[in-house]
């Protein structure tokens, strides 16, 4: 099965320029990912000049890693589900928490093919930050393929941490 190119030449130069704001303000990055299995920390570590600004990685793709690696609660998982908001927003502010970043984004979601009552392309994101409140978006890409829901999902962790950083 041939692949997607990515990360595409636009998302390398917005990585470059997320980077780079965090580069000039100091700050540190973390990544908590799930369906997107370490796409966004491999695309945040690729660039050069920027790497003190990128903290550390997890790739949390099971219900135990989830709460093993983030601290998300047993509870949260098996009422909520992996794929929800408040798992999101959980995994967030475990990476942050458990780290020694100023920022963290999550992905959490259904990159397909899903189960019977998944629905494939449902990707929930969240951004922490120290002292501020967590936000949330979701997105519901359809049954595109994997491929093009991670990169879709790359590409919604950008837009979020653009909007933060400007």
């Amino acid at each position: 099965m041939q692949k997607d190119h990515y990360p595409s030449q636009d998302s390398a130069r917005r990585a470059k320029a997320v980077l780079q704001r965090l580069c000039d303000t100091d700050r540190k990055i973390a990544t908590a990912e799930s369906c997107t299995g370490g796409l966004v920390a491999a695309l945040l570590t690729d660039i050069e000049g920027c790497s003190h600004a990128f903290e550390r990685g997890f790739v949390s793709y099971t219900d135990r890693a989830k709460q093993e690696v983030l601290g998300v609660e047993c509870r949260l998982l098996a009422e909520q589900g992996a794929v929800s908001q408040a798992v999101a927003i959980a995994m967030a502010e475990g990476a942050l928490s458990r780290s020694g970043a100023d920022i963290a984004v999550s992905t959490t979601g259904f990159a397909g093919p899903a189960g019977e009552e998944d629905e494939e392309g449902l990707v929930h994101f969240a951004l922490a930050q120290l002292g501020r409140n967590t936000v949330h978006r979701v997105r519901s890409f359809g049954p595109i393929g994997r491929d093009l829901i991670r990169q879709r999902s790359l590409e919604t962790i950008l837009d979020m941490l653009e909007e933060t950083l400007t």
